[in-house]
């Protein structure tokens, strides 16, 4: 019997993680429990994927806005701090700036424009146009900018950011100003302290401060490094990839990803027979065709995966095979000569044109992308996702 099921993707219930709880243990049970009611059946490179929230919440990495702004006040010296390149989000950032005034006299809050990092726009691109503002020269005092735009509010949410985050601020007793610049260097003529805030940028924006001769330059990830008067923290990110857990706590990305995922492969080894890949995953890497946003403000997709989502895939695209070297053929015989010539395709394909059009990323950002657009990040209540057939293909 022919087979019609290619790639299915999963989202698997399981109970609501609290801190303490054995997420191993209620992954491997909720795994083998839709297996064993008939829902599908394990097999060998299978994909147990599951959501960083629930590692995070399970380990208790959280902190407070006041152990951020300790840590903040100690590495900076709590006086003028130039806070640059802030991505526009209640959840990803409003309370890491709470916590960041915390530990400052004043800050100047530097925003990139006419969006941020992800694609939150402060403006649209052709309101510069209009104005004769270029983006990449320009700075605007925030007296400028409203001037220029008037009150700008956030495609989806409705969110004036720029009077958002003054208040954030000002409501921590810290004293704020706004600029908006595109060169992070200009953040030097107010302060020679400065925390980069951008996410995949940041290593440049630090390099770039460091070179122009900032006395003190650290980014979010050098925040919360290690425990602070007993918070949570995270050895490799600090406090990127953090989501608002209370008006006064953040859940930090989780840490030991690598050993978690090695131990669920494991266990379902031990009790199936079958090798699994497992991964922790949080954003997919996507951008929104409407509100412009790039969907990525952690730090990666995935902290942690197993052996067997290393790498990229080696794939050939059916359509330039069928039209570029069987195009006499049709039905049956097309199909038994593409099957053929994928079963001898090159183990890296690199630059063949038989995989032009395929796409050139990492597996565990390609699969972390479809876990989080298959759990979501609403009441679905699936932390855990379950794919099956990812790595077949025509032939199989």
């Amino acid at each position: 019997m022919a087979r019609f099921t290619g790639t299915v993707s999963r989202g698997l219930r399981a109970p609501i993680i609290s801190e303490g709880d054995d997420l191993r243990e209620i992954v491997v049970n909720t795994v083998l429990g839709a297996a064993s009611a008939g829902e599908f059946e394990i097999r060998d490179k299978d994909i147990v994927a599951v959501t960083e929230a629930v590692l995070a919440r399970a380990q208790g990495n959280y902190a407070t806005i006041e152990q951020i702004g300790e840590d903040v006040r100690e590495k900076t010296g709590g006086q003028v701090l130039g806070v640059v390149f802030p991505i526009l989000s209640r959840n990803r950032f409003s309370i890491c700036l709470k916590g960041i005034a915390k530990g400052t006299r004043k800050i100047v809050l530097m925003l990139s424009f006419p969006s941020d990092e992800v694609g939150n726009h402060l403006v649209p691109m052709d309101a510069l146009d209009e104005k004769n503002i270029n983006p990449y020269v320009d700075v605007l005092s925030e007296n400028d900018f409203k001037e220029a735009f008037g009150e700008t509010k956030h495609t989806f949410t409705g969110m004036n950011y720029v009077d958002y985050y003054k208040e954030l601020i000002k409501a921590e007793g810290t004293d704020v100003e706004v600029v908006f610049a595109n060169d992070p260097r200009r953040i030097l003529e107010y302060t020679d302290v400065a925390l980069a805030c951008d996410i995949h940028t940041r290593a440049r924006t630090k390099r770039l401060l460091k070179a122009a001769g900032a006395k003190t330059v650290i980014g979010l990830d050098d925040i919360l490094t290690e425990s602070v008067s007993g918070s949570g923290c995270n050895r490799k990110y600090g406090i990127l990839g953090s989501n608002k857990a209370t008006e006064d706590k953040i859940k930090l990305f989780p840490e030991g990803c690598d050993s978690f995922v090695r131990e669920i492969q494991a266990e379902i080894r031990e009790k199936t027979g079958r090798t699994v890949e497992v991964m922790v995953y949080g954003d997919g890497a996507f951008k929104d065709p409407v509100g412009r946003i790039w969907e990525l403000a952690d730090p990666v997709v995935s902290p942690g995966y197993t052996k067997g989502l290393e790498g990229t895939p080696n794939e050939v695209k059916l359509k330039y095979i069928a039209d570029n070297e069987f195009p006499h053929l049709k039905g049956d015989e097309l199909k038994a000569a593409i099957s053929e010539y994928i079963r001898h395709k090159g183990s890296n394909l690199g630059e063949d044109m038989a995989a032009q059009g395929t796409t050139p990323r990492k597996l565990a950002d390609l699969v972390g992308s479809l876990c989080d657009l298959t759990s979501g990040s609403g009441d679905k209540g699936t932390p855990i996702v379950y794919v099956q057939g990812y790595f077949d293909n025509y032939t199989d």
